[in-house]
């Protein structure tokens, strides 16, 4: 083990972290092999998913930190503002700040020269580190972004990093697969609306954690059954399954979310939870075929559950009709998830359902108090 990359370890160690969603690069690639051995590591396809699923850690009293490139901050910069800045969530970040030293990649460049003044616009707190003589400031910058629940990143310049002349390919880097499949759907034109099926959900409800997705689900979600163990989520479309993802690793309770087909094609979030096994997580898909919350336009066409079935989750079930949604609901748990419930559901809307009464902070935590 090379000494700044060990440094890093000691204090995360110190800091008590115990989930590190990551995305690679290759500056960072000692430490990235060292955190996935030693930490509970989650190997990221976008940053946005890092965002959620660090979410959803604290949510359910963990302590996350997320390890990305510096161009994965542009890719996570919406999420960090209308996720983490809006409901007040700790998120320290290091971040491998590309573009600045030494960069042989041309489109490196434009981004990591305007990052610090990009975050200086935003009001998102960082650290620069521009060689392993700063390294201990990785403590400060994690100490800060829990004390003050916020996002803190370490612009970490490769500079600082050792620099092995080789890396030893994993023996588990390709692991060979088998797949047999014979796979026959038929759609009807769907019985209930969302809000009927979200009403029949909460008639099953006990002890487990809810995250609803953004928008109007959530709104209906809140007017059908208000508990403190219902995550309503305010923005950030496409990370609800995340955050569920991030809840079902630090909790031992069922954890349930409710997604939408637009929403899970956004997040490709669907291989991260087959990898992560969790056997408490059910995402529950309820597919209306339209973009829901913003004017019923029709959302691209795929199958939800041929993409469960496909990313890896091999428990899955598709309903149509109330008597079917009960029977899956009654049943949900006689096997271990991670759980794919597929439900069509008509397009639209209930108007008279209000918004939620509820400000990003008091929903944050009321959950995290019933969660705990």
């Amino acid at each position: 083990m090379y000494e700044p990359e060990r440094e890093v370890l000691t204090i995360l160690k110190r800091a008590k972290i115990d989930v590190v969603p990551t995305l690679p690069c290759e500056k960072m690639s000692v430490l990235l092999r060292s955190v996935a051995n030693d930490f509970c590591h989650v190997g990221l396809n976008r940053e946005e998913n890092g965002v959620g699923i660090a979410a959803g850690v604290y949510l359910a009293g963990g302590k996350p930190l997320m390890i990305i490139q510096s161009t994965g901050l542009g890719n996570s910069l919406n999420a960090i503002m209308s996720l983490t800045v809006t409901y007040g969530l700790p998120l320290p970040i290091l971040a491998s700040w590309r573009g600045v030293y030494h960069e042989r990649i041309e489109a490196q460049v434009p981004l990591g020269k305007a990052l610090p003044p990009v975050l200086d616009a935003l009001g998102l707190k960082y650290t620069l580190i521009e060689d392993s003589s700063k390294i201990r400031l990785v403590e400060k910058v994690i100490q800060d972004a829990f004390k003050n629940e916020r996002s803190h990143i370490a612009l970490i310049s490769p500079n600082t990093w050792s620099r092995p002349e080789a890396i030893e390919e994993s023996a588990d880097s390709y692991k060979p697969r088998k797949m047999c499949l014979h796979y026959e759907k038929t759609v009807t034109k769907p019985e209930l609306r969302r809000y009927d099926a979200i009403k029949i959900i909460t008639d099953y409800l006990t002890e487990e954690t809810v995250i609803a997705n953004i928008g109007v689900p959530s709104k209906e979600l809140y007017a059908a059954k208000d508990r403190a163990l219902n995550f309503y989520m305010l923005g950030s479309l496409g990370q609800v399954s995340a955050i569920g993802l991030g809840v079902a690793l630090k909790t031992k309770r069922e954890t349930l979310v409710l997604d939408g087909d637009g929403s899970l094609q956004m997040s490709n979030i669907l291989p991260l939870v087959a990898e992560a096994k969790p056997e408490n997580l059910s995402i529950i898909c309820l597919d209306n075929g339209t973009w829901g919350s913003t004017g019923d336009q029709p959302a691209p066409y795929a199958d939800m559950e041929l993409m469960a079935i496909s990313a890896g989750i091999a428990n899955t079930t598709r309903v149509q009709t109330e008597e079917e949604l009960r029977v899956a609901l009654e049943r949900l748990y006689e096997d271990a998830g991670p759980r794919f419930l597929h439900v069509f559901v008509k397009p639209g809307n209930v108007p008279a359902v209000e918004n939620i009464s509820l400000s990003a902070d008091k929903i944050k935590r009321r959950f995290r108090a019933a969660c705990i």
